[in-house]
């Protein structure tokens, strides 16, 4: 497990605990009492800290190497062996940075679309840190098309730096590509769930994230530009970062606030990461619930529903 530099405290305490329990297999010693005291610690400590956290704290969570993505999230929710990946946006290429397929969930059949990270450091590169080329955002397209027409429920899970910034991304029309899916979401007439599990960053979170029902996780966030790239504009530097955070409103409760999403999934105590188990549990009762409530929808209502919400982001009284 890696600790964020907030976390040093619970580090400490679960280095305590585990130097207690190898004191007593190799002495033979009864320390259950001893090892007991600091698992109350632990717990005790993470309360405090985790009910605590500052937007920055919750930025660096969403960026958690332990952290599950995409994949995770689709391996811990679809039925087991059901998911098929499908590739290539039939233009140009595939894009590793995002990947989709069809699966089933408790036998109903849905369309996941997502932005993958690495783990390795070889696979980070591969998929360009989860950063979607034009032809990322085409595939997606093409498999909420795909899914339009044999009216199947549509997820689409963020977690996204940014689109890629290369210039080969600009010479094959990435601003076109974002814009594209966007406009398109608009009018499809399926359900579609967008959940940010992670970093929801610019219009690389908004090329796939036009949906009937938009959610957060709990340690995730959502803005036009990350903190460091904001801190970057406003002083020219890095080293504001914690303020720009706190200032942009970008965590889910700020969002929630603002009506900006539609709920926050809750997370295990720590984070995603400590138990994805449960935290794919919390996501895939989401994602079931809406489903069968938009079955009551016409195809017509479905497109209506998901306009209606957008344009109504912003709407303030005079």
């Amino acid at each position: 497990m890696e600790y964020l530099e907030f976390e040093t405290p619970i580090k400490e305490l679960m280095e305590q605990y585990q130097t207690c329990t190898l004191v007593g297999e190799e002495s033979g010693v009864d320390v259950k009492l001893a090892c007991s005291q600091i698992e109350d610690k632990i717990i005790e400590k993470k309360k405090e800290i985790y009910g605590n956290l500052t937007p920055w704290q919750r930025v660096q969570l969403s960026r958690h190497p332990d952290r599950p993505y995409t994949l995770d999230y689709i391996k811990g929710i679809a039925d087991e062996g059901s998911f098929l990946e499908l590739h290539g946006d039939r233009n140009f290429a595939d894009d590793p940075a995002m990947v989709g397929g069809l699966a089933k969930i408790n036998g109903q059949s849905v369309m996941f679309i997502g932005t993958q990270k690495g783990r390795t450091t070889k696979e980070r590169q591969h998929r360009r840190f989860g950063m979607s080329n034009p032809e990322g955002y085409r595939k997606a397209l093409r498999l909420m098309k795909m899914a339009e027409k044999f009216n199947i429920p549509i997820v689409c899970f963020i977690d996204t730096p940014g689109a890629y910034p290369g210039l080969e991304a600009e010479e094959r029309g990435q601003g076109e590509a974002i814009a594209r899916n966007i406009f398109e979401m608009f009018t499809l007439k399926t359900p579609v769930l967008c959940y940010i599990i992670g970093e929801g960053a610019s219009g690389g979170a908004l090329g796939i994230g036009v949906g009937n029902k938009v959610y957060m996780m709990e340690n995730s966030w959502y803005s036009v530009i990350s903190p460091e790239n904001c801190s970057a504009i406003l002083w020219r530097n890095w080293e504001h970062k914690e303020e720009a955070a706190s200032t942009m409103k970008l965590t889910a409760q700020d969002s929630l606030k603002e009506k900006i999403i539609d709920g926050i999934i809750e997370e295990p105590l720590g984070g995603a990461h400590y138990d994805p188990k449960t935290t794919f549990e919390n996501v895939k009762k989401s994602i079931l619930s809406n489903i069968k409530a938009f079955k009551k929808f016409s195809r017509e209502e479905l497109e209506a529903q998901r306009q209606e919400k957008f344009i109504a982001i912003g709407k303030y009284k005079g």
